[in-house]
C-alpha cells in the first residue's frame, strides 16, 4: 500500500528533495501523508476556510485521523521566506515539510519541535547551502 502521495498545483520548481525519506524519518513508514505544492490564492483560501485567519501561509498541514494527514506548501511563498531567513530554497523546503509533518503528529512549536526538525534534516544529509545570491 502507497503511504505518500506528491501533487503539484502550481508552476513553480519543486526542489529535488527526499520527501518520500522524509516523511518516513518524521511520520514512519506506516503513516499516510498527501503532500499538494499550491500558490498564494490556493494556500490563502485553504487557511481562511479551515483555519479562519486571513494571510498567505508558506505551509499548511491538517491531520486527518492518528494515521493520515495532508501537508500543503507554497513554493512562492517558502521562496520569498527563504531569502528572508538567510536559507536556501531547498533547506527552507525541506524544513518546511518536516515541520508539518510533525504537527500531523500533534507537536507543537517549541524548542523540542525545533531540535527533532534538525536532527531530521540531518539524519536526510539535507543541509543550508544559502550563499546570499539569488535562490533558484
Amino acid at each position: 500500500m502507497e503511504t505518500f502521495s506528491i501533487a503539484q498545483t502550481t508552476r513553480e520548481r519543486i526542489p529535488k528533495l527526499p520527501f518520500l525519506a522524509l516523511k518516513e524519518l518524521t511520520l514512519g513508514k506506516k503513516f499516510y501523508c498527501s503532500l499538494a505544492f499550491v500558490g498564494d490564492k490556493r494556500a490563502r483560501t485553504l487557511n481562511r476556510i479551515y483555519r479562519n485567519k486571513d494571510y498567505t501561509p508558506n505551509t499548511l498541514s491538517f491531520t486527518l485521523d492518528d494515521m493520515n494527514g495532508e501537508v500543503f506548501i507554497n513554493l512562492k511563498e517558502a521562496k520569498k521566506q527563504s531569502r528572508k531567513r538567510e536559507e536556501s530554497f531547498e533547506y527552507f523546503v525541506a524544513l518546511l515539510f518536516v515541520h508539518s509533518c510533525l504537527h500531523l503528529k500533534g507537536m507543537e512549536h517549541s524548542d523540542i519541535m525545533d531540535e527533532t526538525m534538525e536532527r531530521i534534516l540531518k539524519r536526510a544529509g539535507i543541509k543550508n547551502t544559502y550563499t546570499g545570491k539569488a535562490n533558484s
